[in-house]
């Protein structure tokens, strides 16, 4: 049973918020640990397990980036371990920022590095507004194109988790100064 399953909703980019907090609020209550201390042994350890389900479900289902991966990974598109292909392009300018940082390891300038904190904030928010469209309104989709945007998806995916690496070095720069 994955999450969607679990809370009865179907599975959605951008499921409804508020429904899912309901159904996280109402299966804490039925499945808290508390109400079962009479209980046998075996149902004590059943509701513990459904208790767990229930806190990692909402966990990944109110994130949208955990959301995202674990939409991915229910349509078989994230392997652990896999190598995905990005884009050659995508990989020169990614390249080209990396060049740069390590520049400024061995001569620090504080207005090189905070030109590439832009380009680097233009390429996520541009990277978000991709992803906004290819989710909006998905389910809408015929099988056939959801396979195309879900496929364009994973991509966006694999490149913000490369942007995220890069925020993370530029991050090591600021708390230097």
């Amino acid at each position: 049973m994955n999450y969607f399953q679990f809370y009865d909703i179907p599975v959605s980019f951008n499921p409804d918020e508020s429904l899912l907090k309901k159904k996280f609020y109402a299966l804490s209550k039925q499945y808290h640990p508390d109400f079962y201390v009479n209980e046998s042994e075996e149902k004590q350890t059943e509701v513990l397990e459904l208790s767990t389900l229930n806190n990692n479900a909402f966990k990944v289902l109110s994130n949208p980036v955990k959301r995202l991966e674990y939409v991915l990974e229910l349509n078989g598109l994230i392997i652990e371990g896999e190598k995905n292909q990005l884009p050659q392009a995508f990989l020169m300018e990614m390249m080209d920022i990396n060049e740069q940082l390590m520049e400024l390891e061995f001569d620090e300038d504080e207005q090189r590095l905070t030109e590439i904190n832009e380009q680097v904030s233009g390429l996520e928010n541009n990277l978000t507004t991709e992803l906004d469209k290819l989710t909006e309104g998905f389910d809408a989709h015929s099988e056939e194109q959801q396979k195309n945007i879900l496929l364009k998806i994973k991509d966006n995916y694999y490149k913000s988790k490369y942007l995220l690496r890069i925020k993370e070095k530029l991050h090591t720069f600021a708390t230097r100064n």
